[in-house]
């Protein structure tokens, strides 16, 4: 029988453990910056495990390219020795473009690299919703923002929609409240940006958010449960949010709700979605006479400004949304439950409501969106930061 040949170091097994291994120990670094910084490198050494050198020479890379700096004041321990000089985040020269296109508007923003919306536009669809023209509006409106920002250089555009987003393709496969079918967002932004694009759900984009900048950083198993026009989920565990064949993961618009009595295109009746969208609640604060148009947002005004009705309506809905959690934290038991709602993001007795619905004993696991004021633009360019904070060193040459 002939011998196996020994791997040579011309083999590709290698280079691809040692370029894994580098990706990874560069993410650790960065990611240490981000949560801790200012910090020193010896730190960063001891919270990631890498030895001294290996982080001074990420950090001398990171340097470099413009993601870090150095801080003004160097700190001395106990007072003896060489003095330690921390690093932080240089949050002062590159940005993120973000881009979430949701049923009514599009929005487009600017996020720096903590996560924070630098500058945001929402671009009315008044209608025209043909995808072609609605890329096409929002890379003109990004080309704006960053007009207004010259000292601002991005490093990527990030897309973020509901419906079935396939992220290796950088395809929305299909989006039915749009009417979008097999768009192929990723080769229409960067041909009109000139920008690398990633392209994601954004149910799995808010993931990231927390994880990264939110409530969620540090929890071993993120669930997050979106409620808007568009009702979807994603579950992340380990750092890594499970996205299935071709993306499909996070798909409960046609769960069943016990009760429902709302009619889907479906062909059923009480599919998760119909019951608990911003379309259905509208819809209902028409007839009962709290908003006159289909803003979602002016529920919750009335309901700050008193009016009974807007109360009872975010409130049951908020209790909906936390029955539906219940049964997704049944089957995946999550550590943290972040919930996307407008009421439960902006009303403490919404937020009682989905806890209530959700039960006692895991009550105290389920929290509002860290980002109740800019969720969609976070969204959007968070799918660009996900990638650039798993593989740092491999930020856009074209930006540097």
């Amino acid at each position: 029988m002939p011998r196996t040949a020994a791997p040579t170091l011309s083999s590709p097994i290698p280079r691809v453990a040692d370029r894994d291994r580098r990706r990874t120990s560069a993410s650790v670094v960065l990611r240490s910056v981000l949560e801790h910084g200012p910090v020193a490198r010896s730190t960063i050494a001891r919270l990631t495990g890498l030895s001294p050198a290996s982080v001074t020479d990420y950090c001398a890379r990171f340097t470099e390219l413009g993601l870090i700096r150095e801080a003004t004041a160097p700190r001395r321990s106990k007072g003896v020795g060489r003095p330690h000089v921390p690093v932080d985040l240089d949050d002062s020269r590159f940005v993120v473009v973000g881009v979430h296109v949701a049923v009514p508007y599009t929005t487009v923003a600017l996020l720096d690299l903590r996560g924070r919306v630098v500058a945001e536009r929402e671009l009315k669809h008044a209608g025209a919703t043909e995808p072609y023209g609605v890329l096409a509006r929002a890379a003109d409106g990004l080309a704006a923002l960053l007009a207004a920002a010259p000292g601002s250089r991005p490093l990527g555009v990030g897309f973020a929609a509901g419906g079935w987003v396939d992220r290796e393709s950088g395809t929305v496969v299909e989006h039915p409240l749009l009417g979008w079918r097999e768009v192929p967002v990723r080769e229409a932004l960067g041909a009109r940006t000139g920008l690398p694009v990633h392209v994601d759900g954004h149910a799995r984009a808010l993931v990231n958010a927390e994880r990264l900048f939110g409530r969620a950083r540090g929890s071993r198993s993120v669930l997050h449960l979106f409620v808007g026009n568009v009702v979807d989920a994603a579950f992340a565990t380990h750092d890594e949010v499970h996205h299935g064949p071709r993306s499909q993961a996070g798909t409960i618009a046609h769960l069943p709700v016990p009760g429902g009595t709302e009619s889907c295109e479906c062909g059923r009746v009480g599919c998760l979605q119909v019951e608990l969208s911003e379309r259905t609640l509208c819809r209902r604060a028409r007839d009962a006479g709290v908003i006159e148009g289909v803003n979602p947002a002016h529920v919750v005004a009335a309901a700050d400004a008193g009016d009974r009705e807007a109360v009872r309506l975010l409130v049951e809905r908020a209790g909906a949304v936390g029955r539906a959690a219940r049964l997704l934290l049944d089957v995946l038991n999550p550590e943290t439950v972040v919930v996307t709602e407008m009421g439960v993001a902006h009303r403490k007795d919404c937020l009682d409501a989905l806890r209530a619905g959700v039960g006692d004993e895991r009550a105290a696991a389920v929290v509002p969106t860290s980002f109740p004021h800019s969720v969609l633009a976070v969204a959007g360019g968070s799918v660009a930061l996900d990638v650039l904070y798993r593989d740092p060193l491999a930020a856009s040459p074209e930006a540097i």
